[in-house]
């Protein structure tokens, strides 16, 4: 399997084309995010009810999802009672026992600082709904000492949750039982160091201060097939292919296939249609812009 994001494609690297999105026929950006309150969007999460329909939410402000179609048209906002949005990063959904959720990633901690995280499963609400309940909190920690994360996925077969560290170097994986036996807190295992993705260098280090940090991850999606998974950095996209029987420790191990979204800097969230060869992207911002991303797969 390769993703053909560049005809000339070799292993991680594009062309120089690629860092213009408008020249670049895969990527197209199919609208703005309609909703005026989603100004802060740090994740994205398909819909596994309804064909078309992407769930998003704010990193700080209300503990509220948004609705939004693959145009960013605004559908909805609910509320999850009882849940606090500290610093949600990240959102993904899944299907157990025939029941869609979602999870809700409250994992940011930008001064490494907080000796536990939560993350929070609702079923699926309509999004004409006012509110949705917790079905089952996740309270967690790492091993290790506090850690800053943006990106997490969910793999409801083989019944985890992974969390994947953004300031480590390489980030850090870890991972979660997606059902815990007790209302305890969870110490989340390390599984794996990416090194798989692009690293910075010692000058990329030692002035990022003042030119960013691009190989930082800020997002990541398993695809609705189990047979890929999506790593988005604030330089682009990262694709990597799993094979059957493969683990995802083995899978993100592998080499990626890298996406530049060129003039679309620093995004923050990532999430596959429906389709496992077409995944959407979007931006922090008022009125952020949506990209659909061809994923083409032979």
């Amino acid at each position: 399997m390769r993703l053909l994001i560049c005809a000339s494609l070799l292993l991680v690297a594009c062309s120089a084309d690629s860092d213009n999105v408008e020249s670049n026929p895969l990527i197209a950006q199919v609208g703005k995010l309609d909703s005026k309150k989603l100004d802060e969007t740090s994740g994205l999460a398909r819909s596994n009810q309804l064909g078309g329909v992407f769930w998003a939410m704010n990193d700080d402000g209300p503990a509220v999802i948004y609705a939004m179609d693959s145009s960013g048209k605004h559908l909805g906002r609910v509320r999850i009672t009882g849940a606090k949005n500290r610093d949600w990063e990240d959102i993904a959904s899944f299907v157990l026992d025939d029941t869609a959720y979602l999870v809700v990633a409250n994992i940011g901690d930008n001064g490494s600082k907080y000796k536990h995280l939560s993350l929070y499963v609702v079923e699926e609400p309509d999004p004409e709904d006012d509110a949705a309940e917790i079905a089952w909190q996740i309270d967690f920690r790492y091993p290790d000492g506090p850690r800053d994360a943006e990106s997490m996925a969910v793999d409801a077969l083989d019944g985890h949750i992974y969390v994947l560290a953004k300031r480590t170097v390489p980030a850090e994986l870890y991972r979660l039982p997606l059902q815990p036996s007790s209302a305890d807190i969870v110490q989340a295992e390390l599984v794996g160091r990416l090194d798989s993705l692009p690293q910075p260098n010692q000058s990329q280090l030692q002035n990022a201060m003042k030119n960013g940090w691009g190989w930082q991850p800020t997002a990541m999606d398993f695809a609705p097939d189990g047979k890929s998974a999506l790593v988005l950095t604030y330089d682009g996209v990262n694709y990597f292919s799993r094979n059957e029987g493969e683990s995802w420790p083995d899978a993100l191990q592998g080499q990626a296939m890298h996406l530049s979204l060129g003039q679309y800097e620093d995004a923050e969230s990532i999430a596959y249609s429906d389709d496992p060869a077409v995944a959407f992207v979007t931006l922090e911002g008022k009125r952020a812009p949506l990209l659909r991303i061809a994923l083409k797969i032979d």
